[in-house]
């Protein structure tokens, strides 16, 4: 399973980068997750073992170097449709993999 948390540390600093995001997007860059930095916010997205283990990891470093406040939204990802396999055999049970008209059959001979 796949999960994407966004997350965003407080106090908001105007004047320049806050120690408390820098230290949680470290982590979050230690972790190897797909990272998305946004104005309010940061995305990373991956295995649930890492994001979960990443949160720890955050929660920790950032409110150890002066946040006051982290706010995150966690959501499972859905997994991509797989894709089928070609040739006939990738038809599901049932399902008639013939194209029309191309019956080789006489008509009125049996076989």
């Amino acid at each position: 399973m796949r999960l994407r948390m966004e997350f965003s540390t407080e106090p908001f600093d105007l004047d320049g980068v806050p120690p408390h995001a820098l230290e949680a997007r470290r982590v979050i860059d230690e972790a190897g997750l797909d990272v998305e930095v946004g104005p309010f916010g940061t995305t990373a997205e991956g295995e649930a073992q890492a994001v979960l283990a990443a949160l720890d990891r955050v929660f920790r470093g950032a409110l150890g170097v002066g946040a006051s406040r982290i706010s995150v939204q966690v959501t499972t990802v859905p997994d991509p449709p797989s894709e089928p396999a070609a040739g006939p055999a990738a038809a599901p049970r049932g399902t008639d993999t013939q194209t029309p008209g191309t019956d080789t059959q006489t008509p009125g001979t049996d076989t």
